[in-house]
């Protein structure tokens, strides 16, 4: 299943934080960069944000780190308000 497929499938819980186990902080937004920083760790020192557009802000994990991530990561970033945007094969979230 593409990663794309993988996020639509639990889009029944975008924004369910209430719903995480194991809370990395009290905040979606900073919850979903702690275990991103976790999972894709930048030795350069990198911005975690990549772009913004409007109210949208587009994540530097891509490509082939999404295809990493497990059904649990998914659904745990979804529940902090995280979305596969298929345009730009990027993470990202509403402010």
């Amino acid at each position: 299943m593409n990663i794309h497929k993988k996020f639509e499938k639990v889009n029944n819980e975008y924004t369910r934080f209430e719903n995480v186990k194991n809370k990395r902080s009290n905040r979606p937004d900073i919850h979903a960069f702690i275990l991103l920083d976790e999972l894709f760790p930048d030795e350069s020192g990198a911005n975690l944000i990549h772009a913004a557009e409007h109210d949208e802000f587009y994540i530097d994990v891509r490509g082939g780190q999404l295809e990493t991530l497990t059904d649990e990561q998914i659904l745990e970033l979804t529940r902090c308000g995280v979305m596969y945007d298929p345009e730009y094969n990027c993470l990202m979230m509403f402010p």
